[in-house]
């Protein structure tokens, strides 16, 4: 792609030692604290961008609880959601993803380093496992992010289906729900263009379990779609 080209050009005189520092973080996962992945991602994500030509506009951070064991729950616009939210969002956290992305290069350095999570939709008792795991993960105060949407909405700023199951974890472990609208985040690497983009990320006010209690995971998903929605409505033009 165009873009990452550019980012690649821009930062050319960084780029061996951060490729070194990323695939060493991806290799040693387990060994290196959060904080000082988390940095290292960051660090090259925030020059990426900028090298890149993609402003991020971020909006709500005071919305990002506190406390850990939370997860984000944003609308899935393009590969370039996660790198967004990186910049955007200063508390680590980790992603569950569909299987397809695993092995891009680069993402997959990422994935890694954050410890991500891989569903293959057409395998449910995979999806069951991995459900039960990020609840626990969760419980011990892991944060997570998750796309309802299950796949890119390849419709722009317009948002897909939000899939009830993608709840489940957040409703067994019952922690905060934290939606995120995502504008303009395809414009990066899902365009053939390396024309300037701003992407605007909106943390919206945390969904605490006892207002979620007793809903049905479809109406949860409903609920926060009609939120993200709303804010997309509220900022798109």
């Amino acid at each position: 792609m165009k873009r990452i080209l550019l980012m690649v050009l821009y930062n050319l005189p960084f780029v061996p030692w951060w490729w070194f520092q990323l695939c060493y973080y991806a290799a040693h996962t387990d060994k290196i604290p959060e904080d000082k992945k988390y940095a290292l991602l960051k660090k090259i994500t925030v020059h990426a961008n900028k090298g890149g030509r993609v402003k991020i506009k971020v909006y709500g951070k005071e919305h990002i609880p506190g406390e850990k064991g939370f997860m984000f729950f944003p609308n899935h616009q393009g590969l370039f959601d996660v790198l967004s939210i990186i910049e955007a969002c200063d508390v680590p956290f980790s992603v569950v993803a569909k299987i397809e992305v695993k092995d891009i290069l680069f993402l997959k350095q990422v994935f890694a380093i954050l410890k991500a999570k891989f569903m293959d939709r057409s395998d449910v008792r995979q999806n069951m496992k991995i459900i039960q795991s990020v609840t626990e993960e969760v419980k011990e105060g892991r944060n997570y992010l998750i796309f309802p949407e299950g796949t890119r909405s390849k419709k722009g700023n317009e948002v897909g289906e939000f899939k009830g199951g993608s709840f489940k974890s957040a409703m067994n472990a019952k922690c905060p729900i934290v939606p995120v609208a995502m504008l303009n985040s395809y414009q990066a690497f899902d365009t053939n263009s390396i024309r300037p983009v701003t992407v605007q990320v909106h943390f919206l006010k945390p969904i605490p379990y006892e207002e979620y209690q007793g809903m049905k995971s479809t109406e949860i998903a409903e609920m926060v779609k009609r939120q993200i929605v709303e804010t997309i409505g509220r900022y798109h033009g």
